[in-house]
């Protein structure tokens, strides 16, 4: 089951709710650009990081598939380009390579070479592994999926439970995800209507279902600051734990480029500690710079970094540092993949290694 295409297609909106999604769904495509010091207008000469790359060898231009279209959700990526941090740990630059509704998969591009480094998902790679694509996971930004089931405030839904007796809408292309959650809670299907809907969540407002399955950073904020009072809760918080934002590289990366995959993790780690600590300064540079075609909506893709970040943030990554992944996180992950028929072992799925020595020799990221 290739799940992981399931969230791509649920970022598509439709008019109901705003005009900035309308375009992603129209356009997504035809978005891969150059880095942002190119064609998206960044300027990294503006700091003090970026004097002189402090790394003895350059490694050239850094490529970066990312897993969807250039909004919020790599505010880590703009933050890094803008302030040098790629520079910085020896790349003379750097190419964001949008994703969206009709590109290549990010896992056929980090595989056949197009970019060195990849953004992806659990479901997603490991499908690709078990077909035979030589990748693995090397950390995750977010350490909880953002799948989430919303509900409007007045009539909210908390818990899988309090869906039994209620209509849920629940997109086609969601229905393996949905299907492996129920199972997860040992739910009965036949105890909730599913209501087979698109991707824009006006049937929820009207009335026409009672809860929706949702992305919890996007449909949620599209609709709060459209004035609906909205509820939600993480399937990771119900038996569904699954890590998200995943990096990939290739195992020839691993083997044979290990100090290049160590600089462009030193870059990601080093923006996002940024992003994290200023969610609006990402938004501000997806709306007015890297997505600025896109006519994101700033106001909102604030609020999505700000939930994003709740996604990054926990115990254990403030401890160990931002894109580690624990052991038993790991040991979770294969479980609740297994539920969504993607049937891998975590050694031929994550090689944590690498980020985990970088830690080690340089502390002062944590």
């Amino acid at each position: 089951m290739t799940t992981g295409l399931d969230r791509r297609r649920f970022l598509r909106r439709g008019v109901g709710v705003s005009a900035g999604v309308t375009l992603l769904a129209a356009g997504g495509g035809g978005l891969l650009a150059a880095c942002g010091s190119d064609s998206d207008g960044g300027d990294t000469s503006t700091s003090s990081s970026a004097s002189a790359s402090s790394s003895a060898r350059s490694f050239g231009t850094l490529a970066v598939r990312l897993s969807w279209i250039k909004n919020v959700e790599f505010a880590g990526e703009y933050i890094a380009d803008q302030r040098g941090y790629y520079k910085a740990a020896g790349f003379s630059g750097v190419n964001l390579i949008a994703g969206g509704a009709a590109a290549t998969p990010q896992d056929t591009d980090v595989a056949t070479g197009k970019a060195f480094i990849g953004i992806s998902s659990p479901d997603i790679t490991g499908n690709a592994i078990t077909q035979g694509a030589p990748l693995k996971i090397i950390g995750a930004q977010y350490q909880k999926n953002p799948f989430a089931i919303m509900s409007l405030s007045k009539n909210a839904i908390t818990s899988p439970e309090a869906m039994i007796g209620k209509k849920i809408g629940v997109q086609a292309t969601n229905e393996s995800v949905w299907s492996a959650f129920l199972t997860a809670n040992k739910i009965d299907p036949s105890k909730i209507t599913k209501v087979p809907v698109e991707f824009d969540p006006l049937p929820l407002t009207t009335g026409t279902v009672d809860g929706w399955f949702s992305f919890v950073t996007n449909e949620p904020n599209a609709l709060r600051v459209k004035g609906f009072d909205v509820t939600t809760f993480l399937l990771a918080d119900h038996n569904y734990p699954l890590v998200s934002e995943t990096f990939m590289v290739t195992d020839e990366s691993i083997a044979k480029n290990r100090d290049k995959v160590k600089a462009a993790l030193t870059a990601e780690i080093r923006g996002w500690k940024d992003a994290t600590a200023d969610p609006a300064l990402g938004a501000k540079l997806a709306a007015t710079v890297y997505g600025k075609d896109l006519g994101l909506d700033e106001k909102e893709q604030v609020l999505e970094s700000t939930d994003q970040n709740k996604l990054i943030l926990n115990a254990d990554t403030k401890k160990n540092g931002l894109f580690t992944v624990t052991d038993e996180l790991v040991d979770e992950n294969i479980a609740t993949l297994k539920l969504a028929g993607v049937d891998i072992t975590a050694d031929k799925l994550f090689d944590l290694s690498i980020i985990r020595e970088l830690y080690k020799e340089k502390p002062e990221l944590v």
